[in-house]
């Protein structure tokens, strides 16, 4: 009994020192578990999943092997295959090169079990390519070497050579010759002189090589280096050799020619950086028609083609395909024969922008010396540019017309909204003195105080839309709790509702809430809200509200603040939603205002990169004035 418990524990330790998996597969369950070893996918598996698992170029051959098993034809089997350790059914696969030695276990003369070893060769396998690569490489990278290449023994004999040392040398065949295997390097001309035999150094020289037994007769570059092992021991000589007698030939030639062709290079260089400056500056190219070649080529310079197309495509480029030059382009050989100039639209050509291009062209023809057309060649210019100032400058000339108009329409109407409340508080002021009752004095007192009110807004809307005149919108947040502050601006505003048949709702949903908010411009433009719900609204309610919101832009949630006024007043037509926010539009020219408000609500909207807007079904049918405008940080 021990004796049989330390056989089982010796082929335990066995069988975890070499890291192998011991798999059963149940022949009559069809199911595979684990014997030994952690099971690489679970147990209880049946074999088709197990196949699922095998590269599909080795699943025929895995399975032969597995059913030779089955079936009693082999009673011990092995497989080379590859198998994936991706379980999770997603991403790429991770192959395992594996190799599985099998045994069928019998009862009653029938296979009923197959016993499984199997050992993951992947690093094995692995490092064997990468060696059988790497000397491939070297040998691939030896033998094709642009120059001469030779290895020779610490003892100087030749070991071996390719095949430009090869043919340098005049070798008798591809593998050896007769005359530098039986040559010493340390006694061959100049080496025997530089080198020492013991410990030889680097040496590199640059000469004329003669060997009479070869018929060599070249300048060669000969390089010498030894290689040593970390010990310091010589393990071979690398000898490189270069012929450089074509070389040293052509560079004779070449010194004679340097000096003139310098000068000239340097003219064309010159001349070239200056078309290609003056082009890329006017935003021009020049470009070549070639009835020979048949194609169409652009350049930014003298030689250099950005674009080349055929000629038969060269109608389609044109936008306007009814235009006579356009049409013309269909019989070349006469079109091209005078000087044309053309201006129009074009489709992208020579550009990385997909918008239409406006150009002019300019066309001269080209003839050989016989007056036969060649073709033609010119300048083409991009005009985008020059017509988009032409509509700048259009726009502005009428936005300044436009603008000389609002303020003339600006001027006449601040005339008549200032003289009305500095006439009722002038007018009241002097009935105030005849009067003797206390409640008559309080309400003229009162219409004194929303007239001073009323100017005073007037005042602050028109500094606020000058200082928008000049670009400036000062946005200045500070840290307030917006529920108390919103509390207090809606008992401040409470007095503008004096009609009694409209009631001045209030929805504050929070107790406390600290921002940082810039609350003079919020708190004016909920006052402009107010303002104009009270103007166009004769009955129902005005609400009055705010809450926290969050908005996703471009891919980024923020939160923010949201404030809205609502209103059962005169509405707003569809035309008017769309202008209603703009300098000095007002819906109702009748209706007392400047038209400024809503467009300095916007202002500061845009300055704080929120939105602004109003809900209306139309006339009559009440609107929801809201903004909303992104929240920095909590305080």
């Amino acid at each position: 009994m021990n004796i049989m418990f330390d056989e089982q524990q010796a082929m335990m330790m066995a069988l975890n020192i070499s890291g192998n998996h011991v798999m059963c597969l149940d022949l009559k369950d069809n199911i595979v578990y684990d014997l030994h070893g952690k099971a690489m996918f679970g147990n209880n598996v049946g074999i088709e999943k197990c196949y699922t698992y095998i590269h599909p170029d080795d699943r025929e051959r895995f399975r032969t092997f597995v059913e030779r098993l089955k079936d009693g034809t082999d009673k011990v089997g092995e497989c080379h295959y590859r198998w994936d350790y991706n379980y999770s059914g997603t991403g790429e696969p991770e192959w395992h090169d594996m190799y599985g030695r099998a045994i069928a276990e019998y009862e009653d003369g029938k296979p009923v079990n197959i016993i499984a070893t199997l050992t993951d060769e992947t690093e094995v396998k692995q490092k064997e390519r990468e060696v059988e690569q790497l000397s491939e490489r070297y040998r691939s990278i030896f033998e094709n070497s642009i120059i001469g290449m030779s290895f020779y023994s610490p003892e100087g004999w030749l070991l071996d050579a390719n095949r430009i040392m090869r043919k340098i040398c005049h070798f008798d065949s591809d593998t050896r010759d007769e005359f530098f295997s039986n040559v010493n390097l340390f006694d061959v001309m100049p080496f025997n002189e530089v080198l020492d035999r013991d410990h030889p150094d680097d040496y590199w020289a640059c000469s004329l090589s003669i060997v009479p037994e070869r018929e060599m007769r070249v300048y060669l570059e000969i390089s010498v280096h030894p290689i040593y092992d970390e010990n310091g021991k010589l393990m071979y000589i690398s000898v490189t050799a270069n012929d450089v007698t074509e070389e040293r030939n052509m560079y004779l030639n070449v010194m004679e020619n340097d000096a003139r062709m310098k000068k000239m290079n340097e003219a064309i260089k010159n001349y070239e950086a200056e078309l290609r400056y003056m082009l890329e500056a006017s935003k021009m190219m020049t470009w070549r028609i070639s009835l020979e070649r048949n194609t169409l080529e652009f350049y930014n310079g003298l030689n250099t083609v950005v674009r080349s197309i055929d000629l038969s495509q060269l109608q389609n480029i044109f936008v306007d395909q009814n235009h006579d030059f356009v049409k013309a382009l269909s019989n070349l050989s006469e079109t091209l024969k005078k000087p044309l100039v053309y201006t129009g639209q074009l489709y992208p050509v020579v550009t990385q922008s997909s918008d239409l291009q406006w150009v002019q062209i300019n066309c001269i023809p080209e003839f050989d010396k016989n007056g036969k057309l060649l073709g033609a060649f010119g300048v083409w210019r991009n005009i985008n540019d020059l017509l988009r100032k032409q509509d700048q400058l259009r726009n502005e000339t009428n936005r300044a017309h436009e603008s000389g108009r609002m303020k003339s329409l600006f001027l006449a109407n601040m005339t008549h909204e200032i003289r009305t409340p500095i006439n009722a508080i002038v007018g009241f002021s002097e009935v105030l003195t005849s009067l003797t009752a206390a409640d008559e004095k309080k309400e003229i007192i009162q219409i004194i105080k929303n007239n001073c009110d009323m100017l005073l807004r007037l005042m602050n809307d028109i500094l606020t839309a000058s200082s928008l005149e000049s670009g400036e919108m000062d946005i200045r947040p500070v840290n307030v709790d917006f529920a108390k502050t919103f509390n207090e601006l809606f008992e401040s505003l409470k007095p503008r509702v004096q009609n009694p048949s409209v009631e001045f709702l209030k929805d504050n949903p929070y107790d406390t809430l600290p921002i940082i908010v810039d609350v003079e411009r919020v708190s004016q433009v909920i006052t402009n809200f107010v303002t104009n719900a009270v103007k166009y609204t004769h009955e129902g309610y005005i609400k009055l509200g705010y809450s926290t919101k969050a908005r996703t832009s471009e891919g980024v949630r923020r939160e923010g603040l949201y404030v809205y006024c609502e209103d059962t007043g005169d509405g707003v037509s569809p035309e008017s939603q769309a202008k209603i926010f703009e300098r000095f539009f007002k819906v109702d020219d009748f209706v007392q205002g400047t038209g400024l408000g809503l467009s300095i609500c916007k202002a500061f909207t845009d300055a704080c990169h929120g939105d602004i807007g109003v809900i209306s079904e139309g006339k009559g049918k009440g609107s929801v004035f809201w903004m909303w405008i992104p929240l920095n940080n909590k305080s």
